[in-house]
């Protein structure tokens, strides 16, 4: 026994000597790493990224003894690096918060092996290797291209670009991400639009991959809920057609979630130059809660002064960069003057700023302005006048409602898309250019033909006012211009005392009134055993504004005739009612009230109707009175999802679905913008001497109890 315990010993010490020489080939081989080779491996090693934490405490176990300062330094080299900044993340660009990622420039050579190319700077390889997909089978020849790394061609390319180090499966994970020839795309227009294919016309013939682009970026706010796929196997066949390895599936997330961010670096134009942004900056904005200039302190009598809860400054606008807070922009009026053109989508610098994505480096920018020039009387002046322009060529941008080279002027303005944008910046807009129908998608910002299913880019860019002209502003006459205008627009019993800067006000109707006894007539024609309890008018200056656009569209489209326009009764049994209020009818948020007669808002000639459709016990109850453009209606079925067509024609459609063609008491109304909520009215069930008696005994009984 006492032999055995001996050899235990030496077998445990030879172990021990074999660990502590382990430990020092690879201390030595580390040594022989720089920080930065040694952050790529890390990175290629680890699913091509990881998070600014990690890596700091990876290099530290080394025994680099590298600072802070010094790491910051090494991730400016974007020739190796990308770091994202999280959103959720403050301050510095490079905290703790951001995601390293590994980038590099190096591509497969697209002519391999097809043509003499050694000279080139593309690496010769197999791309089914690349895929780890090309093995040898029984019966078959073994490949003939390269899989050889380090071959003289391939080892030169590598060495150069610092990449000699990275083993074959690392080198493979920082292809993958960074080749574009390697991966099929996501598809944009997946996922935008609705339906099961978004708005892409190649449906399943597509040669992009349809995945939820939010859930790549693991931002899904829908999880499970989202229409949109979340599984790389519903395009198994897309893959396996690229001669992608599909055990590679479990790797996709990470290698797709790599890719779109990395593209969405490089759109926004973040090259860092290896040393602090040179911009001079002032101090920060104390007003970070607003994004709003007040009027007022423009026309230098903002009473609130100190206390005003919007932002104080000399110009309509104001451009900041968020570096450790908000601070401002030097040349503030070129930028603007830049960002004003539609054509710009950024500009040089100093600063270099990027206007699609509105960064600056890796961090982010903002433009505070005043108020949309829509939300105000039109007599006011140093509101921000927002345009809106389509792309007709590659450098020809127009706006709408304006002539181009060779368009048609379309029928929709600026001044009609801004308040459409404001009412539901989620929302599309429809409308026509001799008579072919278009759709302005607010979200995606383009504008498709749903005809043809051409797509143009759309732009939101202010017209620009200089220092001298806003001092012009301030002090010509112009304070009184297109009074008379904006009165038309305005209805001529609406409280305009009232009316906010943005949004709704509900203005309670006086009993006396006449306006009163109109509302309360037409609720007890058919609820006589009901008592109101109040009526508010509802003044939304925006959905007033896109109704009337409205009514002229249909107007225009009917040959000049006068739109049939009726008061109808809608029911809402949830609370609040500020989403009505706020945005509209939306039958896929607001319920349908039926389904007989096609997938829309239901509103009803007799308030019993909407009446019907409360589920709730409370005594009191809330009704809307709607003013709606019916136009020309026709009767409805259960499956329509839009009215159907008078003629045969995609593009001549009736404007409304009815329960009845010659009676119709029930409309079904497609197109929020076809809808004003103009009343709300308040009321609770009559209760008769009988009902009072039983309500006493009952409640004497209770007592007694």
């Amino acid at each position: 026994m006492p032999g055995l315990g001996g050899r235990i010993t030496e077998v445990v010490e030879v172990a021990s000597r074999l660990k502590r020489r382990a430990k020092k080939i690879h201390a030595g081989a580390m040594s022989q790493l720089t920080v930065t080779e040694f952050i790529l491996k890390t990175l290629c090693a680890n699913q091509g990224s990881s998070d600014f934490n990690t890596i700091l405490e990876k290099v530290a176990s080394t025994g680099f003894g590298i600072s802070g300062a010094d790491m910051n330094q090494v991730l400016y080299n974007t020739q190796h690096f990308a770091v994202v900044k999280d959103s959720g993340a403050a301050g510095s660009s490079r905290s703790l918060g951001s995601l390293v990622i590994a980038v590099t420039s190096v591509r497969l050579c697209k002519n391999y092996p097809n043509q003499d190319c050694e000279t080139c700077n593309k690496l010769h390889l197999c791309r089914r290797f690349v895929y780890d997909d090309c093995r040898p089978a029984k019966n078959k020849k073994a490949c003939t291209n390269s899989h050889d790394i380090l071959s003289a061609h391939n080892g030169a390319i590598l060495s150069k670009n610092g990449l000699h180090n990275l083993d074959v499966k690392e080198l493979r994970q920082l292809l993958l991400q960074n080749d574009p020839t390697l991966m099929p795309e996501v598809c944009a227009f997946y996922n935008k639009g609705d339906g099961p294919f978004g708005s892409c016309h190649y449906k399943q013939s597509c040669k992009k991959l349809h995945i939820c682009l939010q859930f790549i970026l693991d931002a899904c706010p829908l999880g499970c809920q989202c229409w949109r796929s979340h599984s790389f196997l519903e395009n198994r066949n897309l893959l396996e057609n690229r001669r992608i390895n599909i055990e590679l599936i479990c790797d996709l997330p990470s290698i797709y979630r790599n890719i779109c961010e990395i593209r969405r670096r490089e759109a926004a134009g973040a090259k860092v130059k290896g040393s602090s942004p040179s911009c001079s900056l002032s101090e920060p904005n104390t007003n970070v809660d607003s994004e709003e200039i007040c009027l007022f302190f423009l026309r230098k009598h903002c009473s609130f002064k100190d206390r005003c809860k919007l932002v104080h400054f000399r110009l309509p606008y104001r451009w900041q960069v968020y570096v450790e807070g908000w601070k401002d922009l030097p040349d503030m009026e070129q930028i603007e003057k830049e960002y004003c053109n539609p054509q710009s989508i950024g500009r040089a610098g100093p600063p270099a700023i990027n206007f699609m994505t509105m960064t600056s480096n890796l961090n982010k920018v903002r433009r505070l302005s005043t108020v949309s020039s829509v939300t105000k009387p039109q007599h006011y002046t140093l509101t921000t006048e927002w345009l809106w322009y389509w792309q007709a060529k590659a450098a020809e941008w127009i706006e709408y409602g304006q002539q181009g080279s060779s368009s048609a002027v379309s029928t929709v303005t600026s001044t009609v898309l801004e308040n459409l944008y404001l009412v539901d910046s989620k929302d599309k807009a429809v409308f026509q250019v001799d008579n072919h129908p278009y759709v302005v998608d607010f979200e995606a910002m383009i504008q498709k033909n749903t005809v043809l299913g051409t797509c143009r880019e759309v732009r939101r860019r202010p017209r620009f006012v200089s220092e001298q002209e806003m001092e012009r502003q301030m002090y010509s006459n112009n304070e009184v211009k297109d009074e008379a205008a904006q009165r038309k627009v305005i209805p001529t019993h609406w409280e305009m005392s009232a009316q906010p800067t943005n949004g709704y006000k509900l203005v309670r109707v006086l009993e006396s009134s006449e306006e009163y006894k109109q509302v309360q007539t037409l609720f007890q024609r058919t609820m006589r055993n009901n008592v109101i309890q109040k009526i508010e008018r509802v003044q939304n200056l925006a959905l007033w504004e896109v109704f009337q656009w409205q009514k002229q569209q249909m107007k225009r489209r009917n040959g000049g005739k006068a739109v049939d326009e009726r008061q109808l009764f809608y029911g809402w049994d949830s609370s609040p009612i500020s989403t009505i209020l706020k945005e509209n009818f939306d039958w896929r948020t607001c319920g349908t009230h039926g389904e007989g007669y096609g997938k829309g808002s239901y509103l009803a000639r007799d308030a019993s109707y909407a009446d019907n459709y409360f589920s709730t016990t409370s005594a009191t109850k809330t009704m809307f009175l709607a003013r709606v453009l019916v136009g020309q209606f026709f009767k409805g079925r259960a499956n329509y999802c839009r009215p159907p067509s008078k003629d045969g024609f995609n593009t001549n459609l009736y404007d409304s679905c009815t329960d009845d063609g010659f009676n119709p008491s029930i409309f079904v109304i497609f197109e929020k913008h076809q809808i004003y909520p103009e009343y709300v009215i308040e009321y609770s069930n009559k209760v008769g001497f009988l009902q009072w008696i039983r309500g006493v005994m009952s409640g004497m009984s209770a007592s007694a109890k």
